[in-house]
């Protein structure tokens, strides 16, 4: 025959682990989901809000330029959807700012997997401008 106490102190530990497994599930649904394609996949959370405020700069622009709108919230922004262009214009002047700075200024990435040194980045071009002024050659004759 089993003993009460065996039987209330395995439901005892039953009960522990259930409300652990709980905790970790809730830790997991909240926290947002990433879409990292050209930042590091371990950039910390400080990290990317860090960049993210560097580009919005260099451009003069809010979140919203490049991330779309949640479909259950419009007030809130679906940081993980690809569903605007800006978002993939930005991956593509990222690397190709990332090519040029490590190409003609040797730069090299540091232990958080960015550029340590960047000659050129979004102000190069932008300077607080969503789209880079185009200046047209004139003829000379």
């Amino acid at each position: 025959m089993i003993k009460p106490k065996t039987i209330i102190f395995s439901l005892l530990i039953t009960a522990v682990a259930a409300m652990g497994a709980s905790a970790n599930l809730q830790e997991t649904a909240a926290q947002p989901k990433r879409n990292l394609k050209v930042l590091p996949k371990n950039i910390s959370k400080e990290n990317l809000g860090k960049v993210m405020d560097e580009w919005k700069g260099a451009l003069g622009v809010k979140c919203n330029f490049c991330h779309a709108a949640s479909a259950d919230n419009p007030r809130k922004l679906n940081f993980a959807s690809d569903a605007k262009p800006e978002k993939e214009m930005a991956r593509q002047m990222f690397t190709m700012t990332g090519k040029i700075n490590k190409k003609f200024f040797h730069a090299k990435k540091g232990e958080d997997g960015m550029m340590a040194m960047a000659a050129v980045n979004c102000n190069t071009c932008h300077n607080g401008q969503p789209h880079p002024e185009i200046k047209e050659e004139k003829e000379t004759k």
